[in-house]
């Protein structure tokens, strides 16, 4: 593990903030959403659903919850927050309590469909108009033809290997796992610090490089950089943290080379799936638009489907496509992206972590994603649609 004592003295003058943050480091620990969110039978549901014709609902399973919410939530809002004399400091650490106990709800009603949905929207809010206009307006373009590094012809071990020669260009530990409960193809585990690749999952190489970027390049870069900071917050990570990690994930593959017009459709996709929620939309009804109405294939369209449907109706995706806009808005202003790579932080929060770094709680990361130095991305068309993004 990589981690940074802090400066003696920041310890004596803020000792009250460094005793609440390593309280808050211990308990967070146990409540990464993604742990118990993802379902436990998903193939299983999945053929069940193929078999009946696309009509009958899943009925997906979840992991035991491993953790005392009563207990947490008691234990959030007993910290002496008045006891910190900075303001500035005393109200992100009210917020973070706040974000985290959010979480814990989340976490506990996973399964109970429109609760969990409720407090999914507190963590992570509901499409704008804004949001949805801009899916539509990426889906109206033609398909790209497909090229041969579009196919899916490479193993969960081929994935390791590549994975492990990019991460060669980091000096961080690359701890890898095989997984059969996570959604994606491949995912970054923030509290045990490892790289998940989906057992029975399929590669492409078009979708290695991706991943690549984005999990690596971005998600494991924040992740070390976080554990570097005096603060652990930093680590657990800043409330509204998703929309800025993942919209600088994106960018990255964008940076990177690795973007593709296919890849920008998946994430409308996943706006309006988010979005069909707030109709009260069912797996069915979304799965339809998807696939019935957007003619996207039925594997894709049902994991598009899972994803927003997972839990009870989970918007998370709903913030990959918005934070890219914000991201690369940011890049055409030429503003720097360092201090977003501190550690699982938002643009939420810029003015609080620039003051906290002239306090000294904040350094800059030993780690910076290499596909920002230099643009690889030559597709006109993904230049013209993300500067038309509204």
């Amino acid at each position: 593990m990589i981690s940074q004592t802090p400066d003696p003295k920041l310890l004596n003058k803020y000792a009250k903030v460094f005793e609440i943050d390593a309280h808050l480091d211990r308990m967070v620990k146990k409540i990464e959403l993604l742990n118990y969110v993802n379902p436990l039978n998903t193939e299983k549901e999945k053929h069940k659903f193929f078999a009946s014709k696309y009509s009958e609902e899943p009925q997906f399973k979840y992991p035991k919850i491993k953790f005392d919410g009563y207990k947490l939530h008691r234990q959030f809002f007993t910290h002496p927050l008045d006891s910190i004399e900075d303001d500035v400091l005393r109200q992100l650490y009210t917020d973070v309590i706040y974000f985290y106990s959010n979480m814990v709800q989340c976490i506990e009603t996973i399964g109970q469909q429109r609760r969990f949905y409720y407090n999914s929207l507190r963590v992570y809010g509901t499409p704008t108009e804004k949001d949805v206009q801009n899916a539509k307006f990426i889906l109206h373009f033609e398909d790209e033809p497909k090229l041969a590094s579009m196919e899916k012809k490479y193993s969960p071990k081929d994935a390791k290997a590549y994975f492990e020669t990019f991460a060669a260009q980091y000096d961080f530990p690359l701890n890898i796992r095989f997984s059969t409960h996570i959604a994606a193809e491949a995912m970054v585990s923030n509290s045990t610090q490892s790289l998940l690749i989906k057992r029975n999952a399929k590669f492409s190489e078009n979708q290695l490089l991706t991943l690549a970027h984005h999990e690596i390049g971005v998600h494991l870069v924040t992740t070390f950089n976080g554990q570097a900071q005096p603060l652990k917050i930093f680590s657990n990570g800043l409330p509204k943290n998703v929309e800025t990690q993942e919209g600088l994930a994106v960018f990255s593959e964008y940076m990177g080379g690795a973007l593709t017009l296919k890849r920008l459709k998946e994430l409308s996709y996943r706006v309006l799936a988010s979005h069909s929620l707030s109709k009260g939309y069912s797996f069915t009804d979304t799965f339809d638009l998807i696939h019935n109405q957007y003619k996207l294939n039925r594997n894709d369209a049902f994991t598009i489907t899972l994803r927003a449907h997972r839990g009870g109706g989970f918007t998370k995706d709903r913030l990959y496509l918005s934070g890219l806009r914000k991201i690369y808005k940011r890049y055409l202003k030429e503003e720097p992206m360092e201090r977003l790579l501190s550690g699982k932080v938002s643009l939420d929060y810029e003015k609080e972590i620039a003051y906290l770094t002239q306090l000294g709680l904040v350094k800059m990361g030993p780690y910076t994603c290499l596909s920002f130095k230099e643009k690889k991305n030559q597709h006109k068309t993904l230049e013209f649609i993300l500067n038309n993004l509204k």
